[in-house]
């Protein structure tokens, strides 16, 4: 009995000892017919590139070690994604000569890229987009569908696929389903059919209305569902802009400051946001909008940063100032010649056609304002090249006011103290010298006499 028991204790202590420590590495090998480097690359973005030899038995062969996930494996020009798992021996076979069509994986663990190869040909191509988008909406939905649920069968069937990977793609696959809705009824469809007044039929969008938009892993990880939230936004901010009258970017900082997860939110908020300070009309209100919805410290200091350049040009500072810039009448010209007077001014040139729309207006307002406390100055940006384009120009048009050219053209220190990166632009002076406003209304625009009127001139 001694014996039995002695035996049997010896056969565990044997099988605890055979007992296998987890692998920590993945085999992969190719080989490659008519291919003549010597060499390919596996490339993990941010992590690791390998370099890998061929044998002497004409295979490249290597080990992977600790770093699981997909790899770009290039050879020459021709390149293919590999998924590698701890665990994993795959293979690679192919004819340099018609890589893509001879291409086989196979081994431990082949399944994951196997499934990435079939969802590459699945993929819609530029070439096909009109085929697609032109199909009514019945037709569409259900093609789309179909490669959505090819993709999760074959998740489903193909053997050796990791499980964490499978979750992740079929989230994936549902994401795409929908931004292809979202891309079909937001102009696809009626970029393609030449339809202008195309609007989706009731129900076609059900499944995007019932799209969790808070859902802050999938935001971090999968940039289908990042656009799928960015896009339900967009209709909130037209409404709103239209609403309330203001801009696009003032009513995407409402709607996105509106967010109630903050990780969404904070990104939202932020694209796009140093632009939109810059092209606002009240940088003040602008920035403490932004800075009282964010709550990322580093995005907070890169705006305040815009701001404080910015609000050197906020109303009621001292406007910038130039020196003698050259007058088409003769003589030079610096703003301070005008103090004492409110000073309207166009920044312009003649190679601008929406600064051209603006002079027939401009002209009137002129004409309407003759003889009152207020001047109009065109400052042109023209470059030295194109200096008696602008004579000529003022002439032929007979471009009233005080008529200036730039010292330096665009590159001039008066536009990059005002921050002007387009043109036309136009900004209204005080009789002391400080600015009213950096961004004022065009000749165009009817708000532009109300603001006359506001300030009695």
């Amino acid at each position: 009995m001694k014996k039995t028991i002695l035996s049997l204790a010896l056969v565990l202590s044997l099988i605890a000892c055979k007992k296998e420590t987890p692998v920590d590495y993945a085999l992969f090998s190719a080989k490659i017919e008519n291919y003549k480097s010597r060499q390919i690359t596996l490339t993990k973005v941010e992590s690791l590139k390998k370099k890998i030899l061929r044998d002497t038995n004409g295979v490249f062969l290597d080990t992977i070690k600790n770093d699981e996930g997909l790899y770009l494996l290039k050879a020459g020009k021709n390149s293919v994604n590999i998924y590698l798992n701890n665990g994993n021996d795959v293979n690679l076979k192919a004819d340099s000569k018609d890589f893509n069509n001879s291409l086989k994986i196979s081994g431990k663990g082949a399944g994951t890229t196997n499934y990435l190869l079939l969802k590459n040909k699945t993929k819609i191509q530029k070439a096909d987009e009109e085929a697609l988008y032109v199909l009514e909406e019945g037709e569409f939905k259900n093609k789309v569908k179909n490669i959505s649920t090819l993709l999760n069968t074959a998740l489903d069937t193909m053997e050796g696929i990791d499980p964490a990977f499978k979750a992740l793609e079929k989230r994936k696959n549902n994401y795409n389903y929908l931004l292809e809705l979202s891309k079909y009824a937001t102009g696809k469809h009626s970029y393609w059919t030449k339809k202008n007044d195309y609007k989706p039929s009731e129900g076609f969008l059900a499944e995007l209305k019932t799209l969790d938009v808070n859902n802050e892993a999938d935001f971090i990880n999968f940039n289908t569902y990042k656009q799928l939230v960015t896009a339900h936004y967009i209709d909130e901010i037209k409404d709103l802009s239209k609403k309330e009258s203001i801009s696009f970017m003032l009513a995407k900082l409402k709607v996105h400051g509106a967010i109630p997860n903050e990780t969404i939110k904070n990104e939202l908020i932020f694209t796009g946001a140093e632009y939109g300070m810059r092209k606002a009309e009240d940088v003040e209100a602008y920035y403490q909008i932004f800075i009282n919805a964010s709550t990322d410290a580093e995005n907070n200091a890169k705006i305040t940063k815009v701001y404080n350049e910015l609000k050197i040009v906020n109303k009621g500072q001292p406007s910038p100032k130039f020196t003698n810039y050259e007058k088409h009448s003769g003589g030079t010209l610096s703003l301070d010649d005008l103090k004492g007077q409110y000073v309207y001014i166009d920044v312009w040139a003649t190679w601008c056609v929406p600064c051209i729309k603006e002079i027939p207006d401009l002209k009137r307002v002129e004409k309407a304002y003759h003889g009152k406390n207020i001047v109009f100055l065109s400052i042109s940006i023209d470059e030295a090249k194109n200096h008696d384009k602008w004579k000529n120009m003022v002439k032929d048009k007979d471009l009233g006011g005080i008529q200036v050219i730039a010292d330096k053209g665009g590159k001039s220190k008066f536009l990059e103290d005002y921050f002007i990166s387009s043109i036309p632009r136009f900004i209204l002076i005080d009789p002391e010298g400080k600015i009213v406003s950096s961004k004022a209304p065009r000749p165009s625009n009817p708000e532009l006499i109300d603001l006359f009127n506001e300030l009695n001139i």
